[in-house]
This record gives structure tokens, C-alpha cells and sequence, in this order.
């Protein structure tokens, strides 16, 4: 029971990080300090997307939930959880790819214009 409630937590936490990584610079907006803590997650978030790796996070869920006597899954996260919300078909190279090139560019964006706003005010 605490092994498939604990793999349950991950998830949620899971979905709020990549969330983060993805649309946290909108808070940045409003909390500049914030930025230490969310240009580090899409640090991550980029490199897991562009390097085709696994975020650790889901081998210690897949684990939570064997131990729970529940069928684990293969690949990753995304493939298994947001995929089949944001994309009808499973999750491709190409797709990954074109996920990290738009949460950098959102992000570059936002950050962007952070930095022109503090120059200006500096100038």
C-alpha cells in the first residue's frame, strides 16, 4: 500500500516538474528569484528531452510499483503519461526533440524579456 501510494506521489510530483520546466517562467515573470531554481529544472528538462535519456524519477516509480505487486511499464514518463494526454499516437525521437525546442524557446523567450526589462531599468 505505501509502495503504490509513494509511486502515486511521484507521479504527481513528476507531472508538477515537467509542468515547472515547461510554463515556470511565466512565473519568473512575477517572482525574478524564482529563476535560480527554474533555469537549473529546464536545464534538465532540456537535456532529458535532447539526450533521449529517462528521468530517474520514473525507474524508482516503476520499481515503487512492482513492489506494490503492480505492472510496471517501459520508456519514459512522458511517453507514458503525457504523451497520451498532448499526443494521440506514442512518443517519437522527432516529437522529444520538437518538446525540448519549444520549452527552450518559451522559456528564451521569457527570459528575454526579463533581461530587456532590466536593462532598460539600468539604463
Amino acid at each position: 500500500m505505501l509502495s503504490r501510494l509513494t509511486a502515486d506521489l511521484i507521479v504527481v510530483l513528476h507531472i508538477g516538474f515537467v509542468l515547472f520546466v515547461a510554463l515556470g517562467g511565466f512565473l519568473v515573470l512575477k517572482w525574478p528569484r524564482l529563476a535560480w531554481v527554474h533555469l537549473p529544472a529546464v536545464a534538465w528538462g532540456a537535456f532529458v528531452e535532447f539526450s533521449g535519456w529517462v528521468c530517474p524519477l520514473t525507474p524508482l516509480e516503476n520499481w515503487l510499483r512492482a513492489q506494490a505487486g503492480e505492472t510496471d511499464y517501459a520508456g519514459d514518463f512522458i511517453a507514458q503519461y503525457l504523451s497520451t494526454i498532448l499526443y494521440p499516437e506514442s512518443l517519437t525521437r522527432k516529437i522529444q526533440i520538437m518538446m525540448g525546442t519549444l520549452v527552450l524557446a518559451v522559456n528564451l523567450a521569457i527570459y528575454g524579456r526579463l533581461w530587456w526589462a532590466h536593462c532598460k531599468r539600468r539604463g
